[in-house]
């Protein structure tokens, strides 16, 4: 079982950056590729970036691409995802998920065990 707490949402101004960071429990959080998604309202959550467990390789949504990136510090059981020139589109609750299937669709919330609550991401123009 891992348990996945987010933190660092906020109100921001577009073309402002904000670090989200998720904080997971357990001891194998190592064992895990995490992803964000993101879920604006009335629309259908949506991958934003994942980093696998060794954590040498990311994959990002064509959306985010070259603002945000994605890392983790196994030491710390966190992953982040920083993003820069933030957009009011990016507006939406951030959600951070773990999985360790030896096989799975990475940008597809059904890739992923385990989810957190959300943090809650708005950009005002």
């Amino acid at each position: 079982q891992v348990q996945l707490v987010e933190s660092g949402g906020g109100l921001v101004q577009a073309g402002d950056s904000l670090r989200l960071s998720c904080a997971a429990s357990g001891r194998t959080f190592s064992s895990y590729y995490m992803g964000w998604f993101r879920q604006a309202p009335g629309k259908e959550r949506e991958f934003v970036a994942v980093i696998l467990a060794s954590g040498g390789t990311t994959y990002y949504a064509d959306s985010v691409k070259g603002r945000f990136t994605i890392s983790r510090d196994n030491a710390k059981n966190t992953v982040y995802l920083q993003m820069n020139s933030l957009k009011p589109e990016d507006t939406a609750v951030y959600s951070c998920a773990a999985g360790r299937r030896i096989v799975a669709d990475l940008g597809e919330s059904r890739g992923y065990d385990y989810w957190g609550q959300g943090t809650q991401v708005t950009v005002s123009v």
